[in-house]
This record gives structure tokens, sequence and C-alpha cells, in this order.
């Protein structure tokens, strides 16, 4: 699973990175946690276009939006199936960004976070779905990052990890003109996987209401 990550990023870079018109509106987050926004794109048929999304998807017909609690992740390979997923792997994927993400890896002493970065880029994005929901007054944007089983690297710590989009294919992610979802489904169970590094942080980033420079700083400096 994917349940907590950082985005510690420049926005005139990120706006150069994903040709936005302007650069985002966003804070840097040192522990990005489930129910808070993250930064997301999506493309129009036309352009791209940045925005803040909740993370945890709320799907257009459910009726209490607490069920996103339960849903910041998607399975991969079972998202062409779920009717949760179904119709947003057709026509509502995103990009969501990070420059990094945190497993929790078993140990004989507990469990220890680790920090996972893309070894060669500072800015790498999730493959993400997104749906909007309203009742009433209320409107929510919110979203979910696929996962999938864990590749060599991150089986060590985890069985499961997100997909993370190698840069030449995000566009291809984001393409408003496909819209298959098995199709897609596949595209992403067949993209290669991206070089992870890997290291322990302290258990100060446990806490989600810690979110500071601590949490990613290294155990082995």
């Amino acid at each position: 699973m994917c349940g907590r990550f950082t985005f510690v990023a420049n926005p005139d870079e990120v706006a150069e990175e994903y040709e936005l018109h302007q650069p985002p509106n966003f804070s840097i987050r040192y522990n990005v946690a489930p129910s808070q926004d993250v930064l997301t794109i999506i493309h129009d048929g036309e352009q791209n276009r940045a925005g803040n999304m909740k993370w945890g998807l709320v799907p257009f017909w459910a009726k209490d939006q607490k069920i996103g609690h339960k849903m910041i992740n998607a399975r991969a390979e079972t998202a062409d199936e779920k009717p949760s997923f179904k119709r947003l792997m057709e026509r509502r994927r995103c990009l969501i960004l990070a420059d990094s993400f945190y497993e929790w890896k078993k140990t004989e002493q507990g469990k220890q976070p680790m920090r996972i970065k893309v070894s060669d880029r500072n800015l790498f994005a999730f493959a993400g779905l997104w749906d909007r929901w309203k009742r009433d007054e209320q409107e929510l944007v919110t979203c979910t990052i696929l996962t999938k089983e864990a590749d060599d690297f991150m089986n060590d710590i985890h069985h499961r990890m997100p997909v993370i989009l190698p840069k030449d294919h995000e566009n291809e992610w984001l393409d408003f003109n496909l819209k298959d979802a098995t199709e897609m489904k596949e595209f992403v169970l067949s993209l290669p996987t991206e070089s992870l590094e890997a290291y322990p942080v302290s258990q100060h980033v446990n806490n989600p209401r810690n979110d500071d420079e601590h949490c990613i700083t290294s155990l082995t400096d």
C-alpha cells in the first residue's frame, strides 16, 4: 500500500516539468497523510491542469463521504473490474505528485519507517484515479493511488508498492483519448520499474501531525 508520502518541490519547476501555464499553489509537505489535500494533474482534452484533491476516494455514488478513509489505494490488478474504479480507469486518471514515499519495514525491533525515493529524479508522479462527489451544498474532489505487487527492491520492505509512472509514460496515462479500463490496467502493470533507493527515518513520521524536515532526516547520517 501507500499511506504516506512527501512533496518537497519548487512551483516553477513543477510548472515547467508538467507544461502548466502557471506555477501551481501548494505547500511543502514532509508527511502527507490520507484525508489531506494533495497536488494532482489531469488533462482536460486540451492541456494539463493542476489542482488540489483530497486523498481518499469518495465515489460519486457514495452515500457517506467517510468511505474515503478506506479508499486511499486501489489495486491495479483489479481496478478494471471494481465498480468504484472501472469508470475512473476509463475517464478519470490523474497524476499525484510526490518526491518520496514512506513504508514501514518489519524488523526484530518493530516496524522501521523507511523513506523511498526514485534514484534519478527528484520529482515523480503516482498513477492516480479521481472522482467528484456532490451532496446538497457539499462537493468533494478526491483521489486514490494505484498500487501493485512489490518489485525485488521493495519486496524487502513491503509486499505492495505504489505505481510510479516513468517520466516518458506520464502523458500516456493522462491521454484523454485512451478510455478502455482493461487496456489501462495492462498498461500500468507492464510499466518498467523505476530504480528506487531507501533509507531509515525516525518514528517522528509515524504521527501525521508531524510535518517538518525531521520526518525525512536519515538515521544513518
